[in-house]
């Protein structure tokens, strides 16, 4: 079996198209369920962020156009628009990309840590649709032990830097007295999370959290002084708000051309700075033609990640090196277990040949033949049932010349030799 990962991300692919291959959260174990049931996978994990859409598979060899075949069917794309940006890689390659994945290296903003929960998010996802055997789960192990040696012994996570950050980031070089300022922030996860505390330090003059349910937009805004309301009232508050930053999880935009010009003619045209971090976007693309709206999408943040990179490339070299000795040590744990198996198989294929054996050798002393013979034709059968395999094997890698099993087996029988002193 193979361990591949598939995927796309925005390296690959534009924003518009990656919206179009994102999980909602409400179909992910679903997914998971039809991913699992294809014959050619026996495990499967599912990474969908706003900036990736990974598969983590244990596959069949040729198991990946028949994984990407699948992808397509369930977001309703052809296989080909899908293979003009998608990516894959294969077993040690795969652990290596997973790997740089969770500590940030892979990310649009170097070293960014919310890539680690969403990871974590995604193992627990699978685990609990029994998509996780033992393949995937040494794997996320080993991962997770990376990912925290890399914050601990180097400098990435330091001062963190995330696109929440590069959003307030870009809002900071529009208006130059965030105390004048008052903001939207729509959903309330983990990102907008961290967009709610990067402008509570800023010093905006207002904060106001819009979200599917009061209590958790509470819970957020709160503590910061600011206050929530639900999707309902975006109307009223968008007529306030000098800055919206939006990223939920909705699978259809929550704002559209016609309300956000009706905000405008009520705000006498004073402008709007707009984020749009969600994917599937949140914010109608057509909002950024409005004369007095700046929309911005997460694509659109690349300058001031690229300014966070340039400080963060130490590290990161750093990180690329525990990533190393990480595939190295999922790669021996791996070969330990393919071991096991092979030899728990071998013992237990050897084991039921001696039972058989047994049972036709007391069968034969039920029946009162002579205890000597009946030992010896067991001794015998037993010696040929045992040997029978190995031997046609050898014989087949001798006349195929494959002199690097026959090296193997005759190192495996100077071991298995009985020691004639005992």
């Amino acid at each position: 079996m193979t361990l591949l990962a598939l995927g796309i991300n925005h390296r690959t692919a534009t924003v518009e198209v990656r919206e179009q291959v994102a999980f909602a959260p409400a179909e992910l174990e679903a997914a998971l369920g039809e991913l699992r049931g294809l014959p050619e996978v026996q495990e499967a994990a599912v990474l969908s962020t706003c900036n990736r859409t990974e598969l983590y598979c244990v596959t069949e060899p040729q198991g990946e156009r028949a994984i990407l075949q699948w992808l397509g069917r369930f977001h309703g794309l052809a296989t080909e628009d899908l293979t003009r940006c998608a990516y894959h890689y294969l077993d040690d390659a795969a652990a290596r990309h997973l790997m740089r994945v969770a500590v940030g290296l892979d990310s649009m903003v170097l070293g960014e840590p919310q890539i680690l929960g969403q990871l974590k998010d995604a193992y627990q996802a699978s685990r609990q649709a029994s998509g996780l055997g033992r393949e995937l789960e040494s794997l996320f192990q080993h991962t997770f032990a990376v990912a925290k040696q890399v914050r601990t012994e180097t400098g990435i996570g330091k001062n963190p830097v995330s696109v929440a950050y590069a959003a307030v980031s870009l809002a900071s070089r529009i208006f130059e007295d965030f105390g004048r300022a008052r903001a939207l922030l729509i959903g309330a996860g983990e990102t907008i999370e961290l967009v709610a505390r990067h402008l509570h330090e800023a010093g905006v003059s207002q904060l106001t959290v819009a979200n599917r349910t009061r209590e958790r937009g509470e819970q957020l805004a709160g503590p910061l002084g600011g206050r929530a309301v639900t999707l309902n009232a975006i109307p009223d508050a968008l007529v306030e708000a000098d800055i919206v930053i939006s990223s939920t999880a909705a699978p259809l935009p929550i704002l559209g051309k016609g309300m956000v010009e009706r905000a405008l003619k009520k705000r006498r045209h004073r402008p709007i700075f707009m984020v749009d971090i969600a994917v599937p976007r949140d914010i109608e693309p057509e909002v950024g033609e409005l004369a007095d709206i700046f929309l911005y999408t997460v694509d659109d943040l690349q300058e001031v990640i690229e300014e966070n990179r340039r400080h963060r490339q130490v590290a990161a070299d750093q990180a690329e090196s525990i990533i190393e000795h990480g595939v190295g040590a999922w790669l021996h744990d791996r070969r330990v277990r393919s071991g096991g198996e092979l030899i728990h198989d071998y013992r237990a294929r050897g084991e039921a040949l001696r039972d058989r054996s047994l049972e036709q050798a007391l069968a034969r002393l039920g029946r009162g033949e002579d205890p000597e013979a009946v030992v010896r034709r067991l001794a015998h059968q037993l010696t040929n049932r045992l040997l029978h395999g190995p031997t046609v094997a050898l014989r087949e890698a001798a006349s195929a010349e494959r002199h690097d099993l026959l090296e193997a087996a005759g190192t495996l029988l100077v071991d298995a030799t009985p020691d004639k002193t005992r």
